[in-house]
């Protein structure tokens, strides 16, 4: 298929692989985004992929507890200057009010839930669109319940562009779940622990290492001890509990919660914006287009 320039700037971002080697790899995998991402990481010249994880759109994460319950919301508009709206912000809390009271399994559940003032949501959410003039969605949310004896860790970076919402189990201790909260926000793990890694996705990391390895030249006796150890890398890479804990860098944060007497359970971390794909509007071909007119 034929290559084009979008696609070797989209390779490049999610690699930082420069550009003739991502054009290459493109053509050596026909196009195929997740291959031409291995080709290159056996090879030796990408980092490890962060698929798809572009900032793109604008809006806000929030995080609303109440007792034992909190929920965790993501609501998107156009502009960031829209985000930083009073009425934008009234709307975030009183959706995550509503949300936290009634419970919906998914955001077309809440849009047609009604209101204590009787509207439904979809039709307040259409009014503010109407009265701050761009296109807003709830496109996001969960909701976590917990036991007297647990706590939640919440916490908002940067005003709400990332929110993270931890579950800390056997231990009441707020202060200790929120700062696991804020390592999560830092280093963005995928999983709390390996178990939670499928064995297809371990399978696809040694594959690829194990390639990269014989790429480097290593003995085929020794690859496989080596891409054991490198693996071990990996899972530090996505799983929170084997990390090294930003606030001592002594202790993995599985030591620092098994310290607080606790059990990480479970997290949710939203990044604003993460997969969307942002319109590129190209300023100058619009300025033409209007004086051609």
């Amino acid at each position: 298929m034929a290559i084009t320039a979008q696609m070797v700037k989209e390779l490049r971002e999610k690699t930082g692989a420069g550009m003739m080697d991502c054009k290459k790899a493109l053509q050596e995998t026909d196009g195929d985004m997740d291959k031409a991402i291995d080709f290159l990481r056996e090879k030796g010249i990408a980092k490890a992929a962060k698929k798809a994880d572009r900032i793109a759109a604008e809006g806000t994460s929030y995080i609303l507890v109440e007792g034992n319950e909190a929920v965790i919301l993501e609501v998107n508009s156009e502009t960031d200057f829209v985000a930083k709206n009073e009425n934008f912000q009234v709307l975030v809390k009183e959706l995550a009010a509503h949300i936290l009271k009634n419970k919906p399994a998914t955001t077309e559940e809440v849009a047609a839930q009604t209101l204590e003032n009787g509207t439904s949501v979809e039709e307040y959410i259409n009014a503010a669109i109407a009265k701050i003039g761009e296109k807003i969605t709830l496109r996001r949310f969960e909701v976590k319940t917990k036991t007297d004896n647990d706590a939640f860790g919440a916490y908002l970076h940067m005003g709400g562009r990332i929110g993270v919402l931890t579950l800390l189990e056997g231990s009441a201790n707020a202060d200790a779940a929120k700062d696991v909260a804020m390592h999560i926000a830092a280093l963005n793990p995928k999983y709390v622990s390996r178990d939670q890694v499928s064995q297809e996705e371990v399978e696809h990391e040694r594959q690829v290492l194990t390639q990269q390895a014989l790429n480097e030249g290593k003995p085929e006796k020794i690859v496989a001890k080596m891409v054991e150890g490198r693996l071990s890398k990996y899972f530090e890479d996505v799983c929170v509990l084997d990390q090294t804990f930003v606030k001592n860098p002594d202790q993995k944060v599985r030591q620092f919660v098994e310290s607080k007497g606790a059990t990480l359970t479970s997290f949710v971390r939203y990044e604003v914006g993460e997969g969307i794909e942002k319109r590129e509007d190209n300023f100058a071909e619009e300025v033409m287009s209007q004086v051609k007119k």
